[in-house]
């Protein structure tokens, strides 16, 4: 039963996150320190618990590099993707767009990692190309939708998904603390995210405070969402735990819907047929695997 409503709460915050970015989009903040401030504010909130886990577990700090590894991709270098995709394309369709994860982890995994191909793959692949397609027949857009929106959501979504290869490949026979491991990747992303724009920017400072005012929200729902999402695997099978969290897709509609307005983010039947098939195909995707 715990597993359940974690994954499930750690769905709805995932699509929160999307609304939130969104909202501190609005506020006129810098999208690149935006990027920056998410995971800054998650490391943070995951950093106590993380040391009272692995002073209670203990942890082999050789087992903690991959994860770091992971977390410099995703959500180090996809937050920035994240954000643009928000911005360009909306935190409804983004959050779809996004929800390919799945189908695209499962084709790197069968590449690279020898995973067998099984009928249900191929059932949840079609499943979600089905969604995408259905999004890309969209007749009706929000005013601020540009199309560089959808690449920057599939970028995101590579990123999360080599991340999750990643973070399989080299955790066979590794399981660090949960809680550890989440705010190890978390602190690398804000770190890989600081040294580039402090490579890159000459303005951060000016942008820090309005960007920390506006993103803040959007960092507590990751925090959040991260840890709920652990506790849910450590609790439960994946079968039950992965389905629960693609639901991510259409929270993100829904919370839009409510807190941005449909007419705002132009949510119409096909965006939410669209969100359906997404989530049901990662469904399928998550419980093979």
């Amino acid at each position: 039963m715990a597993a359940v409503v974690f994954g499930v709460l750690a769905g709805v915050l995932f699509g929160a996150l999307a609304v939130a970015v969104r909202s501190g989009l609005q506020r006129g903040a810098d999208p690149q320190v935006g990027a920056l401030v998410v995971p800054g504010v998650a490391a943070v909130l995951l950093l106590p618990p993380a040391l009272v886990a692995a002073a209670v577990e203990g942890v082999d700090a050789g087992d903690l590099w991959p994860f770091a590894l992971a977390g410099v991709l995703a959500p180090g270098l996809s937050q920035v993707f994240f954000i643009l995709a928000v911005r360009d394309a909306g935190p409804s369709r983004a959050a779809i767009l996004i929800g390919m994860v799945p189908l695209m982890s499962v084709a790197i995994a069968l590449v690279a990692l020898g995973e067998p191909l099984r009928p249900l793959l191929l059932v949840g692949t079609g499943l979600v190309v089905g969604g995408g397609i259905v999004l890309a027949r969209e007749r009706e857009r929000p005013q601020h939708f540009r199309a560089v929106g959808v690449a920057y959501a599939l970028l995101c979504a590579v990123l999360f998904a080599v991340r999750d290869n990643v973070v399989r490949w080299a955790a066979r026979g590794t399981h660090p603390p949960p809680l550890v491991a989440a705010a190890v990747s978390l602190a690398a992303a804000t770190i890989a995210l600081a040294g580039y724009l402090l490579v890159t920017r000459a303005d951060v400072r000016g942008h820090g405070r309005l960007a920390l005012r506006a993103f803040w929200p959007a960092g507590v729902a990751l925090a959040l969402a991260y840890a709920f999402l652990l506790a849910a695997f450590d609790r439960g099978r994946v079968s039950i735990v992965a389905p629960l969290n693609a639901t991510q897709s259409l929270w993100a509609v829904l919370i839009a819907a409510l807190v941005l307005g449909r007419a705002t983010e132009m949510i119409g039947r096909r965006l939410v047929v669209a969100g359906l098939l997404v989530v049901v195909g990662a469904a399928f995707i998550g419980a093979v695997r």
